[in-house]
């Protein structure tokens, strides 16, 4: 690459401001350049017009009084002032053509005023001519101008006027559909636009379109979360007798197989059912005042599992203890369960963070979010631990992000809310929905 190419490069670009986009400001563009454009069109036929028929006028009127000053002049008659042979302020080319033997009319002064000449052969090379006032012509003419001028700049103001009242209205309404979109994909499925006009322009069809497919989604999803917890609730009774009959086996591989095998699927039996709890936004937190580092270092002790402590910086926080114990729970067991030791949780200020010298987590599930029963490769899992601890972040009104490390191994952090948040005592609305990186709402593996 020379030094021109680089330079032009690196040569800012002229960038309209973002208002300039909208649609408002585009229809206010087309409707002013039309307005315009029409006004500029019709003012110039109007001018035309009206200017060929005074100055037709003027020119009949001097034409007239050609003939009755050749009269004079053939019968040696005395002609009135301002006309006669070779007159002064007779324009030459007019003059020029009289003598060439034919009568012309032409614009021009005399005395200082605009007048319209006649001029006619006379003898020996002499032209006769006559003058008419001009002046009452070109008046008309002036304000015929203004009055095409006032008149446009009202009817461009008033058309103005007119078109931003209704594209406004129509913007309004995209702006709320829009809005409303968002509020859905956001997981605010009870979100409707509810367009209320009697029209039944493209902009209700769209909002009836996108109310349709809101209320279709939340039925879906519904029907999918009483699925699953109808599911999980009847498969309790026949896994607590299938417990119990396998503690009457007898002792030996079968059996121990058998009890592993049952302990899994009460276990994920128990993780649907927190899934379905968390889907209705049923759960409340119970909040109390708690040392974060001394939490999280009491829950290290009691999880028996080899996890590092480090402490930057401890605050007092207002949450729900067995709530964050969970979310530590499920990120400590999935990063020793597909990560690589050392696993680490540090606590820094509001701020708790695990990270392991794992492969890190998938790209897909960076990008796609939170998705059930979905591994990669031969892991084993069903994908709900990360997918619990969004629910329950959510729920806590904390903040829940994955990364991969830049010298790998992969990185959970959850940031407990301020004193003020809304979320600490309430559950936001909206449903569970995957989310771009960086939200609250994690990929699980």
């Amino acid at each position: 690459m020379n030094d021109m190419q680089r330079g032009e490069r690196l040569r800012p670009r002229l960038r309209l401001p973002a208002w300039t986009s909208t649609l408002t400001w585009k229809a206010t563009v087309f409707i002013t350049l039309m307005c315009c454009g029409l006004a500029a069109l019709l003012g110039c036929l109007v001018h035309g017009a009206m200017t060929r028929q005074t100055v037709g006028t003027a020119r009949e009127k001097a034409l007239t009084r050609l003939e009755r000053a050749i009269e004079a002049y053939e019968t040696g008659a005395r002609m009135p002032r301002g006309e006669g042979i070779d007159p002064p302020g007779l324009p030459p080319e007019l003059r020029a053509l009289a003598v060439g033997g034919k009568r012309g009319t032409a614009v021009g002064t005399h005395r200082g005023r605009p007048v319209m000449w006649a001029a006619g052969p006379a003898a020996q090379g002499t032209a006769i001519a006559v003058s008419v006032d001009f002046r009452a012509s070109e008046r008309t003419i002036a304000e015929l101008d203004r009055a095409i001028l006032g008149s446009s700049g009202l009817a461009i103001g008033g058309t103005l006027l007119i078109g931003a009242f209704v594209v406004t209205r129509i913007t309004r309404r995209l702006h709320l559909t829009a809005q409303v979109a968002r509020r859905i994909s956001a997981g605010d499925l009870d979100a409707r636009v509810d367009d209320s006009t009697r029209s039944k322009d493209e902009v209700a069809a769209v909002s009836r379109a996108l109310d349709t497919m809101a209320s279709s989604l939340q039925g879906k999803l519904e029907a999918e979360q009483r699925f699953t917890a109808d599911v999980a609730h009847e498969l309790r009774t026949p896994l607590t007798g299938l417990n119990a009959a396998a503690e009457l086996l007898p002792p030996g591989r079968p059996a121990e197989l058998v009890r592993d095998r049952v302990q899994a699927m009460r276990a994920l039996t128990e993780d649907l059912l927190e899934i379905s709890r968390l889907e209705t936004r049923s759960e409340r937190v119970d909040l109390d005042s708690y040392d974060l580092a001394d939490l999280a270092g009491r829950w290290v002790s009691a999880s028996g599992t080899d996890t590092a402590l480090e402490v930057r910086g401890s605050l007092r926080v207002d949450t729900d203890r067995r709530r964050l114990e969970r979310i530590l729970g499920n990120l400590v067991a999935n990063a020793h369960r597909h990560g690589a030791a050392p696993v680490t949780l540090t606590v820094d200020g509001r701020t708790l963070t695990v990270t392991d010298a794992g492969p890190g987590y998938p790209e897909y599930l960076l990008t796609a979010g939170p998705q059930r029963f979905r591994t990669e490769g031969t892991n084993k899992g069903h994908g709900l631990g990360l997918t619990i601890a969004a629910g329950q972040a959510r729920i806590l009104g904390a903040t829940l992000t994955f990364r991969n490390g830049e010298a790998g191994g992969a990185e959970a952090r959850v940031m407990l809310p301020g004193p003020a948040a809304p979320g600490a005592t309430a559950p936001p609305r909206g449903r569970d929905e995957p989310q771009s990186p960086g939200s609250s709402a994690p990929p699980a593996r």
